[in-house]
């Protein structure tokens, strides 16, 4: 294996200098860092195809943040990996389907010639001294630093109330299908208000549970803490049409009785439908074979140094949505690309490597180290 210019992908066995689990946008950007520092013997491995996560979306689901090719004028495509490449050019859309962003990962893999061992499912991680052993269904990969980028998708969470399993989460083809009556979707986020919108443009009434009310404007002008622009525009269009009703009541418990599924809620009123209801709950961190490895802060998520390494096991880097510092949140492809570059650099350095070529990031605006300069507000 070679690193800048990759010609072959991991083999079993291989002892490299970084092996990055997961080959979403996290682990093909990272690789891509890692592959512009020169010698540098890496790898990528995958439970499925490149951007398996995308191809596992529900058809009608679309990304939140629009893309669109400025590059030449330094304002890189919000849902890029790299700074000289743009979803909206490869792809001709704003807001891409899953399938068509996981197209989008795929050309960008193979221009840059990312050594990735698809159809690769990680079973567990070891340490043996300084070295990584990655167990895979594949045989064993040596690594002597770990990216671990599987991100979330895989992990839906449901909301902790008793019958939780009655409901259908966002995450599946069935909760944007058509349903009988009345259609109750438990949170009120991106996707329960995407969901939501979808459902009333279908003809549908639909009630929106979320004792956190963040449909509300008053969040600050984090768009991980707010609606998206196109949510809002979204929202007003379906309230508009009277059958979209918005309710800050938590579910304590689900039922069926009677052919209907009964929710019951916290002021003791209830609600029924005829239809599973809808849980855009959200996610939790897909960290299982290396959770061990990692502590975790008091909302879950784990605990990271300043380089996005793990607290307890060093060596073992994090990179994706699940990346918190303190109360900065790095949800979006274009908050936690920022971080691709500065992974990578502390990698080289380990491993005796010239991170220098890494500051083509910084130059073109897609290398934060210095985590004091996010999380400033809008002044208007």
């Amino acid at each position: 294996m070679i690193g800048r210019h990759m010609q072959r992908t991991p083999t079993p066995g291989s002892t490299l200098d970084a092996l990055v689990v997961g080959a979403g946008p996290a682990g093909v950007g990272t690789a891509i860092a890692l592959g512009a520092v020169d010698d540098l013997l890496f790898g990528v491995v995958e439970r499925g195809d490149i951007g398996q996560t995308f191809h596992d979306w529900p058809t009608h689901q679309r990304f939140l943040t629009p893309s669109f090719t400025g590059n030449g004028f330094g304002a890189t495509d919000l849902n890029s990996v790299h700074f000289a490449t743009s979803p909206a050019y490869t792809l001709g859309v704003d807001y891409p389907t899953g399938a068509q962003y996981a197209r989008y990962l795929t050309t960008v893999a193979r221009h840059f010639r990312v050594p990735v061992m698809t159809g690769t499912e990680v079973t567990g991680v070891d340490r043996d001294d300084e070295v990584f052993v990655v167990r895979t269904s594949r045989g064993p990969v040596r690594a002597r630093t770990l990216v671990w980028a599987t991100g979330e998708y895989s992990r839906p969470r449901l909301p902790k109330a008793v019958g939780s399993g009655l409901l259908d989460h966002s995450s599946t083809e069935a909760a944007w299908a058509l349903r009988e009556g009345r259609v109750i979707v438990v949170g009120g986020n991106e996707s329960g208000m995407e969901l939501a919108c979808h459902h009333v443009e279908r003809g549908s009434d639909v009630l929106v549970l979320d004792p956190d009310t963040p449909w509300d404007s008053g969040r600050g002008s984090d768009p991980s803490q707010r609606l998206s622009p196109r949510t809002r525009i979204r929202l007003a269009e379906a309230t508009a049409t009277g059958r979209l009703e918005l309710s800050d009541r938590p579910v304590r418990r689900l039922r069926t009785t009677a052919g209907s599924i009964v929710l019951s809620l916290d002021d003791g009123s209830t609600e029924s439908t005829p239809s599973r209801p809808i849980a855009a709950t959200g996610y939790s961190p897909a960290i299982d074979p290396v959770g061990s490895l990692f502590a975790l802060r008091p909302d879950g998520l784990p605990e990271l140094t300043e380089d996005d390494e793990s607290t307890i096991t060093p060596g073992l880097f994090l990179a994706g949505p699940s990346v918190r510092h303190q109360s900065l949140v790095f949800c979006f492809v274009y908050k936690f690309r920022q971080r691709f570059a500065h992974v990578a650099g502390v990698i080289a350095e380990r491993t005796g490597h010239d991170r220098s070529p890494l500051e083509e990031w910084r130059e073109n605006g897609m290398l934060t180290d210095d985590l004091s300069c996010c999380g400033i507000e809008c002044a208007c």
